[in-house]
């Protein structure tokens, strides 16, 4: 079977990631003993980059500066075989910078300066819808009036959108996102994003409920962390339960879940399948440090795989 071709319409940035045994609090200064790195990131790029390594074909719209990070990146989503035709190099933004602090326990805390992310616009988007793409998969982060945009060319073409909720933006008009045939937020988006936060089955039905009565959804996909995912479409529900590893770094396993997702519902596989798929991506890529860096590739995800079911 050929692979689907998945537009992905969102960031791209460079993270600066320092490791630290813990957040310092208001006022404190702490020396740490940990290491710091500039490492290729960005929820569009994370998701983009995810979905090429595991084996789909894939498009990226988006913007990053004229400088020498955007040299970078347009140089690593080309080694990892991203379609570069619709990213614009912005004249006047730099290229966005994340700062990633991790903390010991593999948790982390994340400052994004959008920088040229900001302005992609309608044009860029419409341009890129001219790759003729299979399924579209777009993220929060890039921005309200650029998640409609992509929603409504979406719908009008009839493809298949997946919603990475990500990060949560409280006023968001979730009404405007049109048909959504997957929407994705993690325990804290749902929190935000309804009010309800996803502690127990009941607590995911009720939010999945209340993501629906706002969004023509086929699919809530909510993500759980270590917990695995809840699945709802409407009538039945079900939990999917997650993999056990050594997490050393949560960054980018959330972009990597639904990319994941997205590819291998677009393979044809039921939802289900999809994200038992998405959870084994995702706790791979919390065994290594970093965004890009952490996220697998088809072959390592097999293997995985195949050991857990011996």
């Amino acid at each position: 079977m050929a692979s689907k071709r998945i537009l992905t319409v969102g960031t791209a940035n460079l993270d600066f990631l320092i490791k630290t045994p813990y957040v310092p609090s208001r006022g404190e200064t702490m020396i740490s003993e940990g290491e710091y790195a500039y490492v290729p990131g960005g929820k569009g790029a994370n998701s983009a980059v995810a979905a090429a390594r595991l084996g789909s074909e894939v498009v990226f719209c988006t913007r990053v500066g004229d400088d020498a990070y955007g040299d970078r990146l347009l140089r690593i989503y080309a080694e990892n075989g991203v379609d570069p035709r619709y990213i614009k190099v912005d004249r006047a933004e730099q290229t966005g910078l994340a700062v990633v602090m991790l903390e010991r326990s593999g948790d982390n805390r994340i400052i994004v300066f959008p920088g040229a992310n900001k302005n992609i616009n309608d044009t860029d988007i419409e341009n890129a819808f001219l790759s003729y793409p299979d399924a579209v998969l777009t993220q929060f982060e890039c921005g309200v009036k650029q998640v409609i945009t992509t929603a409504r060319l979406a719908e009008e073409q009839a493809l298949p959108l997946f919603v990475d909720a990500g990060p949560a933006i409280p006023d968001f008009p979730l009404s405007k996102l049109g048909k959504v045939e997957v929407f994705s937020p993690n325990e804290t988006e749902t929190a935000v994003l309804t009010g309800i936060r996803p502690n127990t089955p009941d607590d995911c039905l009720r939010a999945s409920i209340a993501l629906c009565n706002k969004v023509d959804i086929k699919y809530v996909v909510l993500k759980l962390g270590d917990r695995g995912a809840f699945i709802y479409d409407g009538k039945y529900c079900d939990i999917v339960e997650g993999y056990e590893v050594n997490a050393i770094d949560t960054t980018a396993a959330g972009d990597a879940f639904t990319a994941a997702l997205t590819v291998e519902y677009l393979r044809g596989k039921d939802i289900y399948a999809a994200v038992k798929y998405a959870n084994a991506v995702g706790a791979l890529t919390t065994t290594k440090v970093g965004a890009l860096n952490s996220l697998p590739r088809e072959a390592d995800v097999k293997k995985f795989l195949a050991e857990i079911e011996q």
